[in-house]
């Protein structure tokens, strides 16, 4: 039921749309899905809209005693994924490693021979136990050096190896492509700058980031998670640009936003064509303790579970009590329950639209969402962020 019914699509039209700022990207566009095996019950890989993406990565596998481990639900997954690029061969497809909350990555990235530990156990677990089923590696870890969650394992020499597990996989992933006949991709998701578990996060001091560009096929700039129960008062989960009315410190709020956040790495060495700008799919909400009417930077006692956008859009969207708002510098809807006093941050189809348009002008190389099953039976975020490439044109 969440499949879309489309003409399917090959190559990007040159010219189709006009550019603010800068140059498209001389690449097709990437379309990119973060899929939660975990939600394969509710959402089977079956249902994936694999007709309109051009990646797709599967979240996640986690380190265990420094090898890549899966859960109990993966095998099956990875089979549908299987068949499911056999139905779709433009689709390319990657295992993520890592996610928030997943340690392992300072202890398996220390040493040579710990890194040679890891990348061959996920050689063997996702290219040769699951042949078929995965173009690629995709390392997602949160975060190399300080941020997270306090209990995992952070070494001022994370930063540095980083990049030697990422130059590791590097070699691993072309040499099995080279025995396959096809290019293997390595990608990874970084984090924006932003309030993290020990305060004010600066990616570049987690990520080098001119060696990582140099290394990674195209980087997943996380550009959410803006505000959450890090931040100081109630605020947005993604806005687009700097709100001169946010509270946060001005050399925070600078890059606290997602333009703020491509300007970051841009700054700091990653060419925008490597660049694949995230969008959420789902809220962040906090039980305000201030007074004002729409509930926007106030103080909070605690965060409010907002949930995704089909969980937003049908229980709180339109439903007495709940406020509508637009803040024109976030570009970003919010919702406000005076009564109960919930704020909830989140994007709609308009909102997303805007984020994936701006991708387009700034020539990124494309757009991906955290996460696929957070849509409505509509698709209506998926629509909105493909909207502004709409003729561009994906795949067999």
């Amino acid at each position: 039921m969440f499949r879309q019914t489309v003409a399917v699509l090959a190559v990007l039209i040159a010219g189709a749309l006009p550019i603010a700022a800068h140059a498209a990207p001389a690449q097709p566009p990437i379309f990119g899905a973060y899929y939660p095996g975990g939600s394969a019950e509710r959402y089977p890989v079956s249902s994936i809209p694999a007709e309109r993406l051009t990646h797709l990565f599967y979240a996640f596998s986690t380190i265990e005693d420094g090898r890549c481990t899966i859960g109990a639900e993966a095998p099956k997954n990875f089979a549908a994924l299987a068949e499911l690029k056999k139905a779709h061969p433009h689709l390319r497809t990657l295992i993520s490693i890592g996610g928030w909350g997943a340690g392992g990555f300072s202890d398996a990235a220390l040493t040579e021979t710990s890194r040679k530990r890891l990348v061959d156990s996920c050689m063997v677990l996702f290219f040769d136990r699951h042949a078929g089923s995965f173009d690629g590696v995709d390392i997602d870890w949160e975060f190399p050096v300080s941020g997270g969650p306090k209990e995992l394992a952070h070494r001022p020499q994370d930063r540095a190896n980083l990049t030697r597990l990422a130059q590791a996989f590097r070699v691993a992933l072309d040499a099995r492509g080279r025995k396959m006949g096809q290019p293997m991709l390595l990608t990874a998701a970084l984090a924006a700058g932003r309030l993290q578990t020990d305060g004010p996060y600066d990616p570049a001091a987690s990520y080098d980031l001119p060696a990582l560009a140099k290394v990674f096929d195209f980087i997943n700039l996380m550009s959410y998670d803006m505000g959450t129960g890090f931040s100081a008062v109630s605020t947005f989960n993604a806005p687009l640009h700097e709100v001169a009315a946010d509270p946060l410190a001005p050399e925070l709020r600078r890059w606290n936003n997602v333009a703020g956040a491509v300007q970051f790495y841009r700054e700091h060495g990653v060419p925008a064509g490597k660049l694949v700008l995230g969008v959420p799919f789902y809220g962040r909400g906090f039980k305000v303790t201030g007074d004002a009417p729409d509930g926007l930077y106030q103080p909070y006692s605690a965060p409010a579970d907002a949930g995704d956008w089909r969980v937003i859009k049908a229980r709180y969207l339109d439903q007495p009590g709940w406020t509508k708002h637009w803040q024109p510098q976030a570009q970003s809807p919010w919702l406000y329950n005076a009564e109960q006093k919930v704020f909830i941050s989140y994007e709609d189809p308009r909102s997303i639209g805007l984020r994936a348009q701006f991708a387009r002008e700034q020539g990124l190389a494309g757009v991906f969402m955290w996460e696929l099953t957070g849509d409505d039976e509509q698709a209506s975020l998926l629509n909105a962020m493909l909207g502004p490439w709409q003729k561009a044109r994906i795949g067999d």
